[in-house]
């Protein structure tokens, strides 16, 4: 039997948010939103069931990450288990324990279905087992904000765990400890996604040259001709459009996201100087960690290519001075 002072955990999934998250990390930016209608059409279609293959969503290294914290006590998922993206999951997630939550079709249901039925049944949880230790909310969207800070006023820790790029800096910073799903072990890195034309360009592009083909003789193929071509000038307008207005969204991207690197270093530079105000100015490296991931969740040395704390310390040692004697790590902010 488990120990009472044993830490217990909760775990709560935001399925589709997850599901849909990894899949425009795999495949770009508002992948799923343009492959909806075909998913939900025909998910078994060949080119659909390979993209939906290629960002299949390790549900045991999800579960597996969430036990590292304590004995698992309860693990819902909550999804529209009726849907094919969905429904290929059943069998791993029963085997796992989970339980199984339905939520009908957002038109049938509500909008924010998930959100607030998860927020729901989290608070109520909370406070029929008060001897739950860990929350662990698999989501990205902002509006778990208040959850998050909920579970921590009623003294509860809180992870949050979501895909890089698709998570609220909100949530990550609402709880106390963030971790990035590609990040999990076992997780497979996607490649770089690479950009294609949109389904209405190359259905318009098919289109024009039917039309070509078809066109009659004499007169009617004239006026078929200079229809196809303005059919052809419009799509090729709306085309450039797009990809003016993605490239556009990209360039925005670029200049607006901050070099996660840079960040970190500025993090680090922060908490020792913060940290500096005792009457030593050595810190032990584990309190400086301690501190940074309490000003920010998401901070993660190997997220940014490190292997160890001291690792990071050893590559910011224009800011860090660092000092090992023994089993001891020693850090201070270089004059």
């Amino acid at each position: 039997m488990a120990e009472s002072q044993d830490p217990r955990v909760a775990v709560y999934l935001d399925f589709d948010n997850i599901v849909m998250s990894w899949y425009d990390r795999v495949h770009g930016r508002q992948a799923y939103s343009r492959d909806r209608l075909r998913i939900m059409e025909d998910p078994t279609e060949p080119e659909i069931a390979e993209r939906l293959a290629k960002a299949t969503v390790d549900v045991g290294a999800v579960i597996d990450y969430a036990a590292s914290f304590g004995s698992l006590m309860l693990t819902r998922a909550y999804a529209d288990w009726s849907s094919p993206v969905n429904a290929i999951y059943r069998s791993q997630l029963v085997a796992r324990a989970v339980d199984l939550v339905q939520l009908f079709p957002a038109a049938a249901y509500a909008k924010n279905g998930a959100d607030i039925r998860l927020a729901v049944d989290t608070v109520e949880d909370l406070y029929l087992m008060p001897d739950l230790t860990h929350v662990v909310i698999v989501a990205g969207d902002s509006d778990y904000v208040p959850l998050a800070q909920r579970c921590r006023r009623l003294g509860r820790y809180v992870i949050a765990m979501g895909v890089a790029g698709s998570t609220a800096k909100s949530l990550a910073a609402a709880c106390d400890e963030f971790e990035s799903y590609e990040n999990l072990p076992g997780v497979e890195q996607p490649a770089a996604p690479q950009r294609t034309r949109s389904r209405r360009a190359s259905s318009g592009a098919v289109q024009n040259s039917g039309d070509s083909e078809s066109s009659g003789g004499g007169g009617g193929r004239t006026r078929s001709r200079r229809s196809a071509d303005a059919d052809a000038k419009a799509r090729a307008a709306d085309r450039a459009a797009e990809e003016a207005a993605e490239a556009a969204e990209d360039a925005e991207d670029e200049e607006t996201a901050e070099d996660p690197r840079e960040a970190a270093t500025r993090l680090l530079q922060r908490a020792l100087q913060l940290g500096d105000r005792g009457d030593s100015e050595w810190l032990h490296a584990s309190a400086v960690k301690s501190h940074m991931r309490r000003m920010d969740p998401s901070f993660s040395e190997k997220a940014i290519g490190f292997k160890s704390f001291n690792d990071f310390l050893k590559g910011n040692a224009e800011i860090a001075e660092l000092s090992e004697s023994g089993h001891e790590r020693l850090v201070r902010a270089k004059d």
